[in-house]
């Protein structure tokens, strides 16, 4: 079993979110001066106790990937130093390449789950993984959706129960 976890804003946020309500994250965030810099991906915390859910699932012979938003080698680094630092279970950490789509990273990890929010504060659907999957491939990977910034600690434990929930 291999489970594809998104990391910004399914189970990363900025330091600076803590004590905001979801809704106030997603206005700050939408409200942001891009581009952003490395810092601000270094200052990321996990949101509410997805380790510990993560670590369930890999408990249960889980294999975790995540995929990250960033692009940039340091950015990138900045993610994987976040998830050490914070002692995220172990997993590949997977990033576009140039001129790819979060799909095409997706479609060649070929995961059995994907879970990733809602992408609110930056548009929707159209900026997710899943509905961009080749039709061919989503009957093969399961989609599960969280609103961005409310962290994954609603989820189930059990992977069986992952995979048959919503």
């Amino acid at each position: 079993m291999k489970i594809l976890v998104f990391t910004e804003g399914t189970i990363l946020t900025h330091r600076s979110h803590a004590g905001l309500t979801r809704d106030e994250v997603v206005e700050r965030v939408k409200s942001i001066d891009y581009p952003l810099t490395t810092e601000y991906f270094a200052d990321s915390v996990p949101i509410g106790n997805c380790i510990r859910k993560i670590e369930a699932w890999k408990q249960q012979g889980a294999t975790i990937t995540y995929l990250t938003s960033r692009r940039k080698p340091e950015e990138v680094k900045a993610i994987r130093d976040v998830l050490t630092r914070h002692h995220f279970p172990d997993g590949d950490l997977l990033f576009r390449k140039a001129g790819e789509k979060y799909s095409d990273v997706a479609e060649r990890a070929l995961p059995n789950i994907i879970v990733e929010d809602d992408c609110e504060s930056i548009g929707g659907e159209k900026e997710m993984t899943y509905p961009q999957i080749k039709q061919e491939l989503k009957a093969r990977i399961k989609p599960v959706v969280v609103k961005e910034f409310a962290g994954i600690g609603h989820l189930p434990d059990r992977i069986f129960e992952l995979l048959n929930s919503h």
